[in-house]
């Protein structure tokens, strides 16, 4: 009678340990998870714009120039990371785009030692930038600042022209990451 019992015990045993296995998932999975939404197919971006216009950024500073490549190096962004197209008439657009650069400046990050002489530079830029839907009226973006920096360095070639075309193009990618639903 012990060798019957004890056979029918190693067949319930891999069943038992398999329904206790589940159990326990299923209880931590749902406690665990409760507040996460978990993976979306969903787009990043707003359902409600399709077309952007993008207004030539302002300039404040006294270096000129810049807002050109800010506002070219943005418009490309937009139109290649995101489902939005830039539109050239205000009238026909969904939501308008505006900034302005406050500050173009420039730093010195390492020096030679012998001379003095700057070894490496960097360039950094700040924008105020406001997004607004023409359809509501609401403001999307309202005067959000960015910054973004460039380094270069004259020992290789490189100049002040180099850099602020880097950080007008990282500027640029910061703006479309703002352009983003909020999750």
């Amino acid at each position: 009678m012990k060798k019957e019992s004890l056979k029918g015990y190693r067949r319930r045993a891999p069943l038992v340990v398999t329904f206790c296995s589940l159990i326990a998932v299923v209880c931590l999975g749902s406690v665990g998870c409760a507040r996460m939404k978990g993976y979306s197919n969903e787009s990043l971006f707003s359902d409600e714009v399709n077309s952007v216009y993008l207004q030539m950024f302002e300039n404040q500073s006294f270096r000129r120039g810049l807002e050109y490549e800010l506002t070219d190096a943005l418009a490309k962004r937009i139109e290649a990371e995101t489902p939005y197209k830039i539109i050239s008439s205000r009238n026909r657009a969904d939501t308008l785009m505006t900034g302005q650069l406050v500050s173009i400046g420039e730093s010195v990050l390492t020096t030679e030692r012998e001379t003095g002489r700057a070894l490496e530079k960097e360039v950094e830029l700040q924008a105020l930038v406001s997004w607004k839907n023409l359809k509501t009226g609401e403001m999307m973006l309202d005067n959000v600042s960015v910054n973004a920096s460039a380094t270069y360095s004259e020992w290789q070639n490189q100049g002040f022209r180099y850099a602020s075309t880097l950080a007008a193009n990282n500027l640029a990618q910061k703006i479309v990451e703002l352009m983003e639903k909020q999750w």
